[in-house]
């Protein structure tokens, strides 16, 4: 592990922090980690940050990280798009973290010129898509038209300068589109250190909707419209933080459904498997009441350039 210069300080707005849990287990290499928040902006660190992310970053992560609803998936975001962006039409979209490119490959059908980062990009180059490995190898491609980060923000060391970055490869009249767990929803509430998506130390911060606007904001950034949940996150959410706090390893269950391998004997398999699919059947009410109240375990932002003047809607996950 790596120390920051300065670990009970908020990198945001450089006030103290306190340590909000303890111990949150890697559910990779069951190693530790605590969660700070910041008494000013409420924005979360996980912490200590590793000197190297090489480590916790894998086959066991990357790839069909969406199993069986990847298509549904996409085609649930490119509606998201469509309500801020309108029709693709030939204009330029860049999904930032684009991963095994299912939605850059739907957003291609829906008529948009594509073209997408991530860190190990072989997949996504096998499905004949155009895919750098970071942003700062795009600056001589600019403009895009709609930019979008899919639960890509949280993995970065520095989020504010990523979005300032961003900000330069948008054009003008360009809207962002990025979603993140919401770490000040009910979810993250009521399981603390054994929600599924605070998954350290890949997530390197864990943002509300507030500290989520302030760091658009400061990126020069204004946010036109929020949606709240993403139902096969939120249900997942549900059900495996459930299985987490009771039943080891962690992610057991989310692993079975995508096809990783576990490590565990057939009948923990049968065991993880019955009770996940139990705990999602329950899990149901919850998940449609978090997205109808703003409370749920996904935040969804559109933003645009700061003076593009903004209409300011709030709605429900799709």
């Amino acid at each position: 592990m790596a120390e920051t210069s300065n670990p009970r300080c908020c990198q945001f707005c450089d006030r103290a922090v306190a340590v909000q849990f303890e111990r949150v287990l890697d559910p990779q290499s069951l190693e530790p980690f605590q969660i700070l928040v910041c008494s000013q902006c409420r924005h979360g660190q996980t912490w200590p940050v590793p000197a190297t992310m090489d480590a916790y970053y894998g086959p066991q992560y990357h790839g069909g990280r969406h199993g069986f609803t990847s298509n549904y998936c996409a085609r649930r975001r490119l509606r998201l798009v469509s309500q801020v962006a309108g029709q693709g039409g030939g204009r330029r979209l860049l999904d930032v973290g684009c991963g095994d490119g299912t939605f850059l490959l739907g957003a291609a059908r829906a008529g948009w010129a594509v073209t997408g980062t991530e860190m190990n990009p072989d997949a996504a180059r096998a499905e004949g898509l155009d895919v750098y490995r970071s942003v700062s190898e795009l600056s001589g491609q600019a403009p895009f038209d709609c930019i979008t980060l899919w639960h890509v923000l949280e993995h970065f060391a520095d989020p504010l300068a990523e979005l300032c970055a961003i900000r330069e490869l948008l054009a003008t009249s360009g809207v962002l589109v990025l979603a993140v767990p919401d770490a000040d929803g009910t979810q993250a509430r009521v399981w603390g250190p054994y929600w599924m998506h605070r998954d350290v130390p890949r997530h390197l911060h864990h943002f509300s909707r507030h500290s989520l606007e302030l760091h658009l904001n400061n990126a020069g950034f204004t946010v036109e419209r929020w949606w709240h949940g993403e139902f096969e996150y939120d249900l997942l959410g549900w059900s495996q933080s459930a299985l987490n706090r009771s039943l080891p390893p962690p992610n057991a269950f989310f692993q079975i459904l995508t096809g990783r391998e576990t490590g565990t004997r057939p009948v923990n398999r049968f065991v993880h498997t019955s009770l996940g699919t139990l705990f999602c059947g329950l899990g149901l009410l919850p998940t449609w009441w978090g997205m109808l109240f703003g409370r749920s375990g996904t935040l969804i932002v559109a933003a645009r350039p700061a003076g593009q003047s903004p209409r300011k809607i709030s709605g429900t996950g799709i």
